[in-house]
């Protein structure tokens, strides 16, 4: 079945989440972190956007992008082709590294805008990765309350919360201390695997011709790759229909 168009949005403002190919690890270390940044900051010249937002997870990326001269496609297409040719190099590695269709939404309002950034930059702290949002070095938060516009346009948020720069600032900071319960566009949700990815990962993670055949394996051995899996995305559910292992084996590891 043909995919279907993208919805276009009248203010070309858009949530954009890029997720690394069957849930692969794009960044490895901080330059990986740092390259990315450095390549979204020098297509903003060729390409004409502005980011409002971003925060890079281990797996997937948050974007909170405005199209301007290009339109957003062409732009994730240059994004995507310059880091992947570079991170295969670093890492003497060919294929894929991201999903081959990103997700995204329109953003058409100033408070709906304000709802996404505040849900990206909360991401870290949902996932356990921090405690507080400004403990977390790979997202434009912190470039907000330092006011600090490097790769972030921050005035265009600021602005919206009040014209003065250090009381936005103040409101930006009191506004992400509120818990965000918006359905915004999610990784998890939205880009759930799906049984014939997860065959395949489970194939290709544990060598073996059949998912089933990871049943068979020795205890220490077998609970090691389903450890494994469970990084990759797979659910209990997922691993328990597609090995035959038991739920209650599953969930012990």
């Amino acid at each position: 079945m043909p995919r279907g168009a993208r919805k276009k949005g009248e203010s070309g403002i858009y949530h954009i989440i890029l997720r690394g190919h069957n849930r692969q690890i794009i960044f490895e270390d901080d330059e990986d972190h740092e390259k990315f940044l450095h390549t979204i900051n020098n297509f903003k010249i060729k390409s004409g956007y502005r980011i409002y937002g971003y925060c890079l997870m281990g797996n997937h990326i948050h974007l909170l992008l405005h199209e301007l001269n290009e339109e957003m496609g062409t732009i994730m297409r240059r994004i995507g082709a310059s880091y992947v040719y570079w991170y295969n190099w670093k890492y003497k590695r060919c294929g894929h590294l991201f999903q081959d269709r990103y997700k995204s939404e329109a953003v058409e309002t100033d408070a709906y805008l304000l709802t996404v950034l505040r849900y990206i930059h909360q991401n870290p702290v949902k996932a356990g990765i921090v405690k507080n949002i400004s403990g977390y070095k790979w997202s434009s938060y912190n470039d907000y309350i330092n006011n600090f516009a490097w790769i972030t346009d921050i005035g265009f948020a600021l602005d919206i919360l009040n014209e003065d720069r250090e009381k936005g600032i103040q409101k930006f900071i009191k506004y992400h201390q509120i818990p965000e319960e918006a359905k915004c566009l999610e990784i998890e949700a939205s880009l759930r695997l799906t049984d014939e990815e997860a065959q395949e990962i489970i194939k290709e993670k544990c060598c073996i011709t059949s998912s089933l055949r990871l049943k068979e394996f020795e205890k220490a051995k077998k609970d090691r790759f389903i450890k494994e899996l469970k990084e990759e995305g797979l659910s209990t559910r997922q691993i328990e229909r597609l090995t035959g292992i038991s739920r209650g084996a599953i969930l012990k590891t």
